[in-house]
């Protein structure tokens, strides 16, 4: 039986003679038994057997065509969300190794969280050598980044590249990583449960220094020009 339901839903209409999509994905977050404390690569094998791949795929705008293969898993346990990205591509850069720097500059995967699904989000953002940036807010211009420090104590991150910061490299790249965040990082819902929530989400690639700059999300962006920091464009994440 499938635990993860993925519901497209397209609405087509015109306004001032522009094509707008709106349309919404809806995942089932399984809930996974786990001892607590388990580390990353445990994380990951539970992942690998018991979730099922989602993709990253969606080309919202036109100007730009550069498609990477992405892909991830999700899951939660122990009021703890675990994420784990597929990236295949062809130039990789992770000039960026500073807490809440601009890591959407490098080759770049994303998880943006509505908890309670009321327009408010935190942006999670990870290079590919896993430095994190993260900062909760309605919008764009009105956040509030998370502590650096907690932060670093509280998300763990393994990539397969390392962490070591490099220079664009081209000839083509596979790489992997998982993420554990625990619900202490969602530091403006104290003592949020996770078990039985329904948020709203998205998923995204990016990379804006990369020599094939590219902009792919989970959920459509109905939006003239890239700009991730939509919530109203967001899905659904139900968790069991």
């Amino acid at each position: 039986m499938k635990i993860i339901h993925i519901i497209f839903f397209f609405v087509f209409f015109t306004v001032c003679g522009q094509t707008e999509i709106d349309a919404m994905n809806s995942l089932i977050v399984k809930r996974i038994e786990s001892k607590k404390g388990i580390g990353l690569e445990e994380v990951s094998r539970l992942l690998e057997e018991q979730t099922e791949l989602q993709s990253i795929d969606l080309l919202n705008w036109k100007e730009f065509p550069y498609r990477p293969e992405v892909k991830f898993r999700i899951a939660h346990s122990n009021n703890q969300i675990w994420l784990k990205y597929y990236v295949n591509e062809q130039n990789i850069l992770a000039d960026r190794t500073e807490v809440n720097g601009s890591v959407s500059r490098d080759s770049c995967v994303e998880f943006f969280f509505d908890p309670l699904g009321d327009g408010s989000y935190y942006n999670f953002e990870f290079n590919c050598i896993g430095t994190p940036h993260l900062a909760y807010g309605p919008d764009r211009h009105t956040r509030e980044f998370v502590n650096p420090k907690k932060i670093e104590r509280l998300i763990e991150i393994k990539s397969s590249l390392g962490s070591r910061p490099f220079k664009e490299k081209g000839g083509g790249h596979q790489w992997e990583m998982t993420i554990v965040l625990p619900a202490e990082i969602l530091t403006s819902h104290k003592d949020i449960k996770l078990k039985g929530l329904t948020s709203r989400s998205n998923f995204y690639k990016c990379g804006d220094d990369t020599s094939q700059k590219h902009y792919l999300s989970w959920n459509p962006v109905g939006t003239e020009r890239p700009d991730f920091h939509r919530p109203e464009f967001f899905g659904t994440l139900i968790f069991e």
